[in-house]
């Protein structure tokens, strides 16, 4: 394999500088403990040493799919991981769980398709979540809505994700019928990798496949009453496209935390960032405060009452994992003051990516 059909470039090969007697590979899948990875010399299977998982703080300081490692090669096709290189972009979610962790999903991707049904299961505030998610990290977004000869209302169902996706690009299509698939052929270029996100039954793995021109995941039916589906895709994966780029398919995701900042919410919610900055009052809730021009629009029909409520529960979600990472920083502070000085303290459980679909 060569380096560069991986999306090894100048940045990557700077940070590598530091890791010599190393060599460069590319996390394409992770089993548990072990990970999948792949080199100029071909594929590895790949484990961290131990003192890493004693010395690791957090699930994202483990390697995740799509990131650059360094290795040393031992017997029978497999690898150990010294080295993690620096990530230019990652999507990323806080861990299920209530521990306030992040959680890698994809890292290192250029564009990343969020992907949306459009059948029975379109919706627009699920697209919103994954949206703010997108902002932070770093890659490029783009909507694919999925199963367009399943909805006799391409166009209106167009214009109502436009209406919330200021300037991101939108694409209709139907990888089961091949129907649309040549408007992402300008993201999946040699050496671009492309990170397929949504939730269960959207058809992520059947646009795999149909981007591929090859059944390599298996795929499942959705539920007929409300169209949901099970989940088929059980791990990531980064996968080679044999015209160049690589895929990144992941599993329908039960639980979308946020793992984002006030910056995200803003981007994703220009609209109604323009209208707060016309309240009367600088503190303005828009509640029913006097002059507040956030409600004044939802009155005169310019903003819609449920993103309204999208952006107040997203802002909630974000607020609140401010305070908890906080709490976590001042927790971690102490026990560093407690170990200083001598005091015995237990090492708390390092929770470590297990994350399955």
């Amino acid at each position: 394999m060569d380096l560069k059909d991986l999306g090894w470039n100048p940045f990557f090969a700077e940070h590598f500088e530091a890791h010599k007697g190393l060599v460069p590979a590319r996390v394409a899948c992770q089993h548990r403990d072990l990970y999948v990875v792949y080199s100029e010399a071909g594929e590895w299977t790949a484990e961290v040493p131990g003192k890493w998982r004693h010395t690791a703080r957090s699930p994202a300081e483990f390697p995740a799919v799509g990131d650059w490692v360094g290795v040393t090669p031992r017997e029978e096709d497999k690898a150990t991981i010294h080295a993690l290189l620096p990530r230019r972009s990652s999507f990323t979610r806080r861990a299920a769980g209530v521990r306030t962790d992040e959680q890698v999903i994809a890292a290192n991707i250029d564009t990343l398709f969020l992907v949306n049904g459009l059948d029975g299961d379109f919706n627009l505030r699920r697209l919103e979540r994954y949206l703010t998610l997108a902002w932070d990290s770093g890659a490029a977004p783009v909507i694919v809505l999925n199963k367009a000869d399943q909805c006799a209302e391409v166009d209106e169902r167009l214009a109502e994700v436009e209406g919330i996706a200021f300037g991101v690009p939108v694409y209709a299509v139907s990888a089961l019928e091949d129907q649309g698939l040549e408007a992402l052929s300008p993201y999946l270029g040699a050496g671009k990798t492309v990170a397929v996100v949504g939730s269960s039954g959207v058809g992520k793995s059947t646009l795999t496949n149909s981007l591929l021109g090859r059944q390599h995941l298996k795929v499942n039916a959705v539920r007929e009453d409300d169209s949901r589906g099970r989940h088929t895709t059980s791990h990531r994966e980064l996968v080679l496209l044999e015209q160049g780029g690589l895929i990144v398919d992941t599993p329908g995701m039960r639980e979308l935390q946020l793992w984002a900042d006030e910056e995200d919410l803003s981007e994703g919610f220009g609209e109604v960032e323009e209208l707060a900055a016309q309240c009367r009052f600088g503190d303005c809730r828009h509640q029913r405060e006097p002059g507040c021009a956030v409600r004044a629009a939802v009155a005169r029909g310019q903003l819609e009452e449920g993103r309204l409520e999208s952006y107040f529960k997203l802002k909630r979600e974000i607020e609140n994992l401010s305070r908890r990472q906080a709490q976590k920083t001042r927790l971690a502070e102490r026990a560093t003051r407690k170990k200083g000085s001598g005091k015995k303290r237990e090492r708390p459980g390092l929770l470590v990516d297990e994350y399955e679909a």
